[in-house]
């Protein structure tokens, strides 16, 4: 869509952009925006809200992004998760529903729709419209796969101001009907980067033709990449442009540190680190489902309250280990990426790399977990040498070498077995072999058995477990699926 800067620059044509004060560290607007909410002119009671969470001064983010969304514009914007962006589109989208009412109303028909790529996110976003909004008479509704679909179809029956959803989930509502697209006003993609990197495009492009044609469109991502400046070109109009934070920054608050460690070792030197300096609260990544189950079965035998999260988990099973890490039963969260994408704690102190991930920008996107609104943080990765190659690509990304640190007081376990060889990273977790395949051949190793020893389900049997978690059976799915 743009083939060079100028023209990306030239479509975008309200470009605003902080930069950043290198003896201080600190983001300045290069606008001459007011520092305090009182300035934004949002409504009186988005104010006793705001006030109510403790907030009297906006992020640069904020500051920047609500006059424009207030100005009904379309808008692109590159935020970092941690930089408030969440209020910077929900106290705005708040005002504009409350100040104008619905042409036409009636149940299931949405005057906003924000998208998010995970349920964990959606659930996090709806919950801050229910309290930045609490003194108004707006509803929002949050939909994601994972749970029973019947509750969320009660909740469309009423009056809906603001749906947040999670695209799968939503055109499932789609095609049961109990969803009407055609009052959207307002159009929120967040953590868009992340959408196309979980294969979401096709669905978006579903969900935007049941759009109308006039609706207000934001678009938020951590990084602009030539893939989202496509999907802006296409689903934005004459937007404006803000970038409230450089792509791959890392927060200043944040403390950085390697250790060296074999593979073996890593999960003893974890247990060691959190009981030595009595941490209570740490994040932990990991590059495998198996590898988060089998690290918080480590640490779960080591005494340290744990559990995992991922997508192989249930919906209500993740939910309960993030409220029991959110108020500190839970010392370990054990996570991996797509999981743990758009997660908000607050004050988390530490952030644990069990495992770099394959690509650079991740570690930006893990670490952003701490060192938010202004709080300070730890972010520790554990290296294996067959990670170097991936500690270099960071290092070369984030533009700064990482502090590698001994810890002497660790002692690895006596009579410690060798580890087995390992086969190089872009192979670890697939079953491919470099024999031809033939054709059918996964689906007879399916049919054979479901890699447990069990028989495998019958379409029926399918169908039946498929419905018991909320969706739709094979059959309705294809009556009901878009073109």
């Amino acid at each position: 869509m743009f083939k060079n800067k100028k023209n990306y620059d030239s479509k975008f044509k309200t470009k605003t952009v902080l930069e950043v004060s290198k003896e201080e560290n600190i983001k300045i607007p290069l606008s001459n925006n007011e520092s305090t909410f009182a300035g934004l002119n949002l409504a009186q009671p988005l104010m006793r809200a705001i006030a109510d969470a403790g907030y009297s001064t906006p992020t640069p983010v904020q500051a920047q992004a609500i006059p424009l969304v207030l100005a009904g514009g379309d808008l692109l914007a590159g935020a970092q998760t941690g930089t408030g962006k969440t209020a910077a589109f929900m106290l705005p989208i708040l005002h504009r529903l409350a100040e104008k009412s619905a042409a036409n109303s009636r149940s299931g028909r949405p005057r906003c729709l924000i998208l998010a790529p995970t349920r964990e996110l959606a659930a996090q976003i709806e919950e801050s419209a229910q309290t930045y909004g609490k003194y108004l008479p707006l509803k929002s509704v949050a939909v994601f796969g994972g749970v029973n679909i019947y509750p969320q179809i009660k909740a469309l029956r009423g009056h809906v101001e603001i749906l947040v959803a999670t695209p799968g989930r939503l055109l499932d509502h789609v095609g049961q009907k109990t969803l009407d697209l055609s009052g959207v006003e307002i159009l929120v993609l967040d953590e868009a980067d992340r959408m196309l990197d979980m294969g979401f495009i096709r669905d978006i492009k579903k969900i935007i033709a049941l759009l109308p044609k006039q609706h207000q469109s934001l678009l938020f991502s951590a990084t602009l990449s030539d893939e989202i400046k496509a999907l802006a070109g296409g689903l934005l109009h004459n937007p404006a442009f803000i970038e409230a934070a450089r792509s791959n920054t890392l927060s200043e608050l944040v403390e950085h540190s390697v250790h060296l460690v074999p593979q073996r070792l890593k999960s003893h030197l974890l247990s060691h680190l959190i009981k030595h300096h009595d941490w209570k609260q740490v994040l932990v990544f990991t590059r495998t489902k198996h590898g988060a189950n089998r690290l918080t079965e480590k640490l779960v035998a080591d005494g340290i309250p744990s559990a995992a999260i991922h997508s192989n988990k249930s919906q209500p099973a993740r939910t309960k280990a993030l409220a029991q890490f959110k108020d500190g039963s839970l010392f370990v969260l054990v996570a991996t990426d797509i999981a743990a994408r758009g997660l908000d704690i607050d004050q988390l102190p530490h952030v644990v790399n069990f495992e770099l991930p394959n690509a650079p920008k991740d570690y930006v996107h893990r670490i952003g977990r701490t060192g938010r609104a202004g709080s300070s943080g730890v972010a520790i990765s554990l290296v294996d040498k067959e990670e170097f190659r991936y500690l270099k690509d960071i290092e070369r990304l984030i533009k700064r070498g990482i502090p590698k640190i001994a810890f002497d007081s660790f002692v690895p376990p006596a009579n410690l077995s060798a580890e087995a060889p390992r086969p190089p990273h872009s192979q670890r977790g697939q079953k491919r072999t470099n024999a031809p395949r033939t054709a059918g051949a996964g689906n007879r190793s399916r049919r054979q058995s479901d890699g447990h020893g069990q028989k495998p389900r019958s379409p029926k049997q399918r169908d039946h477990k498929r419905v018991a978690a909320g969706g739709l059976p094979n059959r309705a799915r294809r009556k009901n699926s878009l073109p």
